[in-house]
Formats: structure tokens, C-alpha cells, sequence
């Protein structure tokens, strides 16, 4: 089975609408899934180009999906239905 990687957006921008919290899962992630998530923080995925209201910050990378307005426990719950 391949890794799910995840990147975690540290950027200004995903920081200050909340992303500071998701900078939790660099430590949940290795305990819960041990080696079948890579997870890494990201200085910018550039999503808040492509949206210049900000709205949907922060932002994840799972794999190629972007997750908007990302929660801990939001993409916790997109790792668990990955791996079944």
C-alpha cells in the first residue's frame, strides 16, 4: 500500500485563519498512523491565489486533494476513509 502524504500549509495567510492548530497533526499524525501517512508542513500550497477572499483558508494537501478550511479533525477523518 502506498503512503498517504499530507501537507500541512504554514503560510501567513492559512496561519492566521486557523491553521495554527493543524500544526497538531505533525505529532498526531506518526502516533496514530505510525508509517502509512507521511505528513510535513508546507510554506505555501498557493491556494489563496486562486481565491483572493481567503475564505476557504486553511489549507491541507492530502495526497493530490486539497482540503479547504481544514480542521484537525476534519483531516483525520479524510486519512481514516483513505485507509478503509
Amino acid at each position: 500500500m502506498e503512503k498517504i502524504k499530507v501537507k500541512v500549509c504554514m503560510g501567513t495567510t492559512c496561519f492566521v485563519m486557523g491553521g495554527a492548530s493543524l500544526q497538531e497533526l505533525i505529532n498526531i499524525i506518526p502516533i496514530k498512523y505510525g508509517d502509512k501517512v507521511v505528513v510535513e508542513g508546507a510554506s505555501c500550497l498557493e491556494k489563496c491565489y486562486e481565491n483572493s477572499s481567503y475564505s476557504k483558508a486553511p489549507y491541507v494537501q492530502i495526497d493530490n486533494e486539497i482540503v479547504e478550511e481544514a480542521t484537525v479533525e476534519k483531516v483525520l477523518e479524510i486519512i481514516n476513509s483513505k485507509l478503509g
